[in-house]
């Protein structure tokens, strides 16, 4: 029997505002750990006291609520975009949940990036190996979606993937902006950096 956990009505939806302030606390509570005796080594090798597994986050259903809220909002700013998605593993689940939270008759479509390229291709999609899902064309104006940003590395090598099959990556929404100079990266790349949710904010 699926177990429903016990959430208050709401008469009301979402603001940004609401979700941003909720989700804060939902990531303090479900992703951060603080070790300043015992720092961790992260993905990108930096040596850190903060670390953030999003998955938690991701995986929950309030939530995903709120993310979904965020990231269209967001993407209603930028406006005239085909297509969102990023590398595996942290950008899949996000990916999965801003496609469901697109509203009736979206165009909207989701792609996942392998880290490394695998068989031939989307044998119905014509994506080339190692771009899953919807099929993109050049010419689709397209989101990188990040779970957690610290130098950016990993995020603007899905964008280069992306631009030599023609598409034009006008963003990158993440999750959480560690603000370990990923913005930076993104803005020597002249591609624009949007966190719903930065280092500061959580430990505010």
């Amino acid at each position: 029997m699926l177990r429903r956990r016990c959430l208050q009505p709401m008469a009301t939806p979402t603001t940004p505002a609401e979700a941003r302030a909720l989700l804060i606390e939902r990531v303090r509570n479900l992703a951060y750990l603080y070790q300043p005796e015992d720092p961790f080594t992260l993905a990108s090798g930096r040596i850190s006291p903060h670390f953030f597994d999003m998955k938690p986050v991701m995986c929950d259903p309030e939530c995903a609520h709120l993310l979904g809220v965020l990231t269209h909002d967001t993407l209603e700013s930028i406006g005239d975009i085909d297509a969102v998605g990023g590398l595996e593993l942290g950008a899949v689940p996000l990916t999965g949940i801003v496609i469901a939270k697109a509203p009736a008759g979206s165009g909207l479509r989701g792609f996942i990036i392998r880290k490394e390229p695998k068989g031939r291709g989307g044998r119905k999609t014509g994506n080339p190996p190692g771009i899953e899902g919807s099929t993109l064309k050049a010419g689709d104006q397209c989101i990188i979606l990040e779970d957690v940003t610290t130098t950016g590395g990993s995020a603007l090598k899905a964008c280069e993937r992306l631009a030599e099959i023609g598409c034009k990556v006008v963003g990158c929404i993440t999750i959480l902006d560690r603000e370990e100079g990923g913005a930076d990266a993104f803005r020597d790349a002249d591609i624009p950096l949007y966190a719903l949710l930065r280092l500061s904010d959580i430990r505010a």
